[in-house]
């Protein structure tokens, strides 16, 4: 199984713990470390929506919280045919967090897209805007 693959299963895996009993839409996450190593993530929803946790950012906090800095690519698996790239909101902490890594979508089935994230955020907000 390649690199891409194994990123691809975790997140299929992750995204069997979604909590998404709103809205059903269940995503899973896995973001890599330089080393191979795997850490994963799925949405966690709140009925108020807006204290709703989705994979990608679950994914990057428990990372930061173990003390890794530094990331290669991420995974988002969905159950649609379409890619689902992170949203708007996950973007920028994975811009500021992780830099231009890969952003692997894919559904149950396939791989479905690769970007750098540099192309979903053209424009990021960051801290050279703050001097």
């Amino acid at each position: 199984m390649s690199g891409s693959e194994a990123l691809v299963s975790a997140a299929r895996r992750a995204r069997e713990h979604a909590r998404a009993r709103y809205s059903g839409f269940k995503v899973g996450a896995a973001l890599e470390l330089p080393d191979g190593t795997i850490i994963t993530g799925c949405n966690i929803e709140n009925a108020t929506y807006g204290l709703t946790l989705c994979a990608e950012r679950v994914a990057l906090v428990k990372a930061l919280s173990e003390g890794h800095t530094s990331f290669v690519r991420i995974a988002v698996v969905a159950d649609t045919d379409a890619p689902t790239p992170p949203c708007g909101p996950c973007r920028q902490l994975l811009w500021e967090y992780c830099g231009d890594l890969e952003i692997v979508m894919a559904n149950l089935e396939a791989t479905t897209a690769s970007h750098r994230l540099g192309e979903l955020l053209p424009m990021p907000f960051d801290d050279r805007l703050l001097r």
